[in-house]
């Protein structure tokens, strides 16, 4: 094959395409005047949807994801989104040769190694309990854990879907919650960053982690909150100097984080601990999910509709980084002066 030359994000309105993608999804639909195609195809720089028509869709009895595909055609717009309406399509399989799949896989922006070593030096440094730190390093110590971790996606399609996008996601949610456990001191603090480093430990069994981001077997019939508990709970028997409380408040936390019981949490939380991680989770997800779709900082105004917030994301123009001006003696209220009096 001749080296990819066009990637998604090179997709402008107008643009004739003959380039090699990998093939996402495809479905088969009827029209009035014969079957089409819809197909998500994507490259290491996003996805895009493509539609191909009858008679030319009429040529193919099945299209199968997860293999690479040469398509040509021209991009228009459909619902404010680009789309390639395809004037041809070539099926190549799954490993055609010369096809460099890092051209292909989409990735975070920091490489999963380094997330995952950051996340063991976060852990490290703000876990004071001696149970809670040594627990966490022998769950990311484990060689079959750190595989998975490394390629595991945060998510089939709503946010982080990505090589690296779990580590991701999980870095961040580790920070919202030490962020506010700076805020709230009475918080469990040790018991929080433990149950934020392996909320979504079961995603990295539930999600496929190769060409194409699917649920697996276990993930369709159990979800990712069980097989997250059934990886972790060798983990927990062994761990035998981790009080019962603690491991009892731990594993709330693990299966109330999705905060609602329709949103396929078995318990409500029912601790600050719990409601803390839930919320974390959450902003992190939905923060995503607004950033993912401003392709162009400097673009305000309407950007396009994100069909898990169900509703179009407006740019707003926002304040430019300044040099912060220089910090004034801080005037001593009422309360803070009655303190140092009594100290």
């Amino acid at each position: 094959m001749s080296e990819k030359r066009i990637f998604v994000r090179d997709l402008a309105v107008g643009a004739q395409v003959n380039e090699c993608f990998l093939l996402a999804q495809a479905s088969k639909g009827q029209a009035r005047n014969g079957p089409f195609w819809t197909l998500k195809l994507q490259d290491a720089t996003g996805t895009i949807e493509a539609k191909l028509w009858s008679p030319a869709a009429g040529a193919f009895e099945e299209i199968s994801a997860g293999q690479f595909v040469l398509a040509s055609g021209v991009v228009n717009t459909f619902r404010d989104q680009p789309q390639l309406n395809l004037d041809g399509l070539e099926l190549l399989g799954p490993s055609p040769e010369g096809v460099d799949h890092g051209l292909f896989l989409p990735q975070s922006a920091e490489k999963p190694e380094c997330l995952l070593a950051a996340l063991e030096e976060l852990l490290a440094a703000n876990i004071g309990h001696a149970p809670w730190r040594r627990f966490c390093r022998k769950v990311l110590g484990d060689p079959e854990i750190r595989e998975k971790l490394l390629a595991a996606p945060g998510a089939k399609a709503m946010h982080h879907a990505y090589r690296g996008g779990l580590l991701e996601h999980t870095l961040s949610v580790c920070r919202v919650a030490l962020s506010l456990c700076q805020l709230y001191p009475a918080l469990d603090r040790d018991t929080l960053l433990a149950s934020a480093a392996f909320h979504d430990l079961g995603k990295a069994w539930e999600l496929t982690a190769g060409l194409t981001r699917d649920y697996t077997d276990e993930g369709q019939m159990l979800g990712h909150i069980m097989l997250g508990m059934s990886v972790l709970e060798p983990f927990l028997r062994k761990a035998k100097d981790l009080e019962p409380g603690l491991v009892l408040h731990f594993r709330h936390m693990l299966v109330s984080h999705h905060g609602e019981l329709e949103y396929g949490s078995p318990r409500a939380p029912m601790t600050p601990e719990a409601m803390i991680l839930h919320f974390a989770d959450n902003i992190d997800a939905k923060v995503q999910q607004f950033s993912q779709v401003v392709e162009d900082p400097e673009k305000t105004g309407v950007v396009g509709y994100v069909r898990g917030l169900d509703r179009y994301v407006f740019n707003p123009v926002r304040v430019r980084p300044e040099t912060p001006p220089a910090k004034k003696p801080q005037e001593k209220g009422p309360a803070q002066c009655s303190l140092l009096s009594k100290a």
